[in-house]
């Protein structure tokens, strides 16, 4: 993933978060405004009921205003002008309270003659609550009152909480969201880390590499041209050996640096207007030289129309064919038998390459394309490589927007397919 990419994750990400975080917060702020306003609601209509019982009761008046007094969040003063009896309030409490709110409350009623708030009792409405319970230590008096009661919600957070479990329910989730995002972003940038430590080195050990590679190269043009070396044929063939290997490194040294490239943002293909024909006779043909020298083997074409043209890289994917024979040859057991098929299907180019190789397991094929991915082979490395030429074709054909297609059988070879649009 590119660093724009990535700074784009983050800002989504980020505004993302704010978005959720505010939504929730409102919310959940406004769930429990309305869960308060309307526990006051129900708590005064209660008691203002109660009120209006005893007051019938002791056959007198009720204040005609500031009967019900809410002093703190979960504390309540009820203005009567008459004394109260414990039991008769407690009563009253009970059935008005339990038909409204179920949750536990205590109470106390002013005495007037001791001047002092005495204690009346701690109710429980919901009897299958088991919890111990811890009565309040004190209740504060109301100054400017002579005969009244209060009533207090011990457990009122509480009860509005487990009336709000479907906003908490979903800040959960939504917190969960919140976790699993960071941990995300904090794995891609742990990976990017990685990746840029990764490519960082690659790329510093190929460029390293490149000054040995050119000494080697010129020390053994040098060493071929002496007479005491081409007079002895052992010593010539030593010479061609580290020839051939110092180009083998060489090439393999410039795949990494090409793969360096195309991972880069700003890489440009050089896009041109070629036949491809030509260009795959060619390909065939040198690699049939390659196979003649070798334990033999044959390339063949099969191309219908002699005039492709196809608007791409020249340089690039000549490189990916090359790449792609050159798997089909390393990957064969017996004598290769390469077969290149070119086919016009609608506005698209099909380039196909087939071999009579050993085949790939379904499982392996996804991974084909990664970096440095080979299929495994046990202990056995007889086949020689970096794992880099199938991603390498896999980037050339995301440049140009093409898609490329495996089919394999274990012991019947594989056919990979490039479908080239003819109007890219």
């Amino acid at each position: 993933m590119h660093n724009q990419s990535i700074r784009n994750v983050l800002i989504l990400g980020v505004l993302a978060l704010a978005g959720i975080i505010f939504i929730q917060s409102y919310w959940v702020f406004n769930t429990w405004n309305e869960k308060d306003e309307q526990f006051n609601l129900t708590t005064r209509i209660a008691l203002k009921r109660v009120a209006t019982r005893i007051a019938a009761y002791n056959n007198s008046e009720l204040p005609r205003q500031g009967i019900i007094q809410r002093k703190s969040s979960n504390y309540y003063a009820v203005n009567i002008n008459d004394a109260i009896h414990p039991g008769v309030l407690e009563s009253y409490l009970i059935e008005e309270l339990g038909n409204n709110l179920d949750t536990d409350f205590e109470y106390a009623v002013y005495d007037c003659e001791n001047q002092d708030l005495i204690y009346g009792n701690y109710c429980r409405l919901n009897d299958d609550d088991t919890r111990e319970f811890s009565k309040s230590a004190e209740l504060p008096e109301i100054k400017d009152l002579t005969y009244y009661f209060v009533v207090k919600f011990p457990e009122k957070a509480s009860y509005l909480l487990w009336g709000m479990w479907t906003s908490i329910f979903f800040s959960l989730i939504a917190l969960l969201a919140v976790i699993f995002f960071v941990y995300s972003i904090w794995i891609i940038l742990k990976q990017r880390r990685l990746s840029e430590m990764q490519r960082d080195f690659i790329n510093n050990m190929t460029h390293e590499f490149k000054t040995p590679i050119a000494s080697i190269k010129i020390a053994s043009d040098v060493l071929s041209t002496q007479g005491v070396i081409t007079k002895d044929n052992r010593l010539s063939q030593y010479i061609n050996i580290i020839k051939d290997q110092n180009a083998r490194l060489n090439k393999q040294v410039e795949r990494v640096l090409s793969i360096a490239k195309l991972e880069k943002e700003n890489y440009q293909l050089k896009k041109e207007t070629f036949n491809l024909s030509p260009i795959l006779d060619d390909i065939a043909s040198n690699e049939n030289i390659r196979l003649i020298q070798g334990a033999g083997g044959e390339i063949k074409t099969d191309i219908l129309d002699h005039s492709i043209p196809i608007f791409a890289d020249k340089v690039h994917l000549t490189n990916c064919i090359y790449s792609l024979l050159d798997n089909a040859i390393k990957y064969c057991k017996q004598v290769p038998e390469i077969l290149i098929k070119v086919r016009q299907k609608g506005n698209s180019i099909i380039l196909e390459i087939v071999d009579n190789g050993i085949g790939i397991k379904d499982d392996h094929i996804p991974k084909l394309f990664n970096k440095f991915y080979r299929v495994p082979t046990g202990n056995i490395h007889d086949v020689k490589g970096f794992g880099l030429g199938l991603f390498y074709v896999k980037n050339i054909c995301r440049a140009h927007n093409w898609t490329i297609h495996v089919d394999s059988e274990i012991g019947n070879g594989t056919s990979i397919t490039l479908n080239i649009p003819s109007n890219e």
